[in-house]
């Protein structure tokens, strides 16, 4: 009788591993993109290279690439968290609007403290915002059990009508030609990392939270009862677990974080709170997140890429004649490669089992 071995992963592999699936789909995602290219008569290699310019050809370029992923990096961590324990954030437009309104309220309040301090209280407000839209879906999905991603995504919906309300018919409105909220006070806004473009240090804050994420989520007993939820919730109650307080503490936090990427336009981009500001921040993170299935370091890079798709694709446009969509376009592919390639290995997994009967019985 034969027998069916097993492969035993060092700590490398487990380290690199996770990311292959992501990284064929985003090969595979260019390489049909280059194929459209090419049917509208454009030479995809002339296409790609000017988005490349335009993504990292100049510290300009470095600094809009930057701009760009660090909110896609902090509604992607919104995301990531909560899908380590198993549960779908889809309110990330809604948890941006929430953390941008707070965030604005404070930034434009001329407090008695010292700028540092106004900073540090306004980024706070951005995180208690998102945390404030996410209680209703937390709770109801806690000790209710109704949907999350129902009640998360008619979420997005109020808070992008609440947003304009506010900015039409309330003393945050202005008399201005497109509404907007009065600008925020300097003390209340984020430092310009590099002289002479829009840079600001969101992106430390997206990439020091995703440090710490990532050692939470897997080196503390936090992370642990995270995933242990996320892997087999009736499990973790029998090890002691209260899942229910632990589900909803952990949207709180996912909510919070969403909050934060709305916090982070307003107080380092755009300084005031615009309506319909968001762009489809939310779901563009929704979606990189489960391209690498939540993990943390995954999102930073994947943010990364996304925002290089999005800061090179105007250049793009005017080198090449390609329109700027097409950067959405290998957005979607990624995700949609990347889902099927798990499809794939989660196939080929359950046959296993049937392989190895047939083995032993040969």
């Amino acid at each position: 009788m034969k027998e069916l071995k097993g492969i035993v992963l060092s700590g490398w592999g487990r380290l690199v591993l996770p990311y292959m699936r992501p990284v064929l789909g985003i090969a595979l995602a260019l390489l049909v993109s280059a194929g459209v290219i090419w049917a509208r008569g454009v030479n995809p290699i002339v296409a790609y290279t000017a988005m490349l310019q335009g993504a990292f050809g100049s510290v300009a370029a470095l600094a809009n690439t930057g701009v760009r992923a660090a909110p896609l990096i902090l509604s992607g961590f919104a995301v990531g968290l909560a899908y380590k324990a198993g549960l779908w954030n889809i309110g990330g437009t809604g948890q941006i609007y929430g953390g941008a309104t707070a965030a604005t309220i404070v930034g434009i309040i001329p407090l008695p403290v010292p700028a540092w301090l106004h900073l540090l209280l306004a980024v706070m407000a951005g995180f208690v915002g998102g945390v404030l839209w996410m209680l209703l879906p937390a709770y109801l999905r806690a000790y209710r059990g109704v949907n999350l991603v129902a009640t998360t995504l008619m979420l997005d919906y109020v808070a992008g009508h609440f947003v304009s309300y506010l900015l039409h018919d309330t003393p945050l409105a202005t008399d201005s030609f497109y509404p907007m909220s009065p600008q925020i006070l300097p003390s209340a806004r984020l430092p310009i990392l590099v002289k002479g473009t829009s840079l600001h240090a969101g992106l430390i804050l997206a990439l020091i939270l995703g440090g710490i994420l990532y050692f939470v989520v897997h080196y503390t007993s936090f992370g642990f009862r995270i995933r242990m939820i996320g892997e087999n919730p009736e499990a973790a109650r029998y090890a002691g677990v209260d899942v229910v307080r632990w589900i909803f503490l952990v949207l709180l936090i996912s909510g919070g974080l969403g909050g934060l990427a709305g916090a982070g336009e307003i107080l380092g981009l755009k300084h005031r709170l615009f309506d319909y500001f968001e762009g489809f921040v939310g779901f563009e993170g929704l979606a990189l997140a489960i391209m690498v299935r939540g993990d943390m370091l995954g999102i930073i890079l994947a943010g990364i890429f996304f925002g290089s798709l999005k800061a090179g694709a105007t250049k793009m446009e005017i080198v090449s004649g390609v329109g700027a969509p097409m950067a959405r376009i290998i957005m979607a592919l990624s995700v949609l490669f990347v889902i099927a390639i798990g499809f794939g290995e989660r196939r080929r997994l359950a046959q296993l089992p049937q392989k190895k009967t047939q083995v032993e019985e040969g």
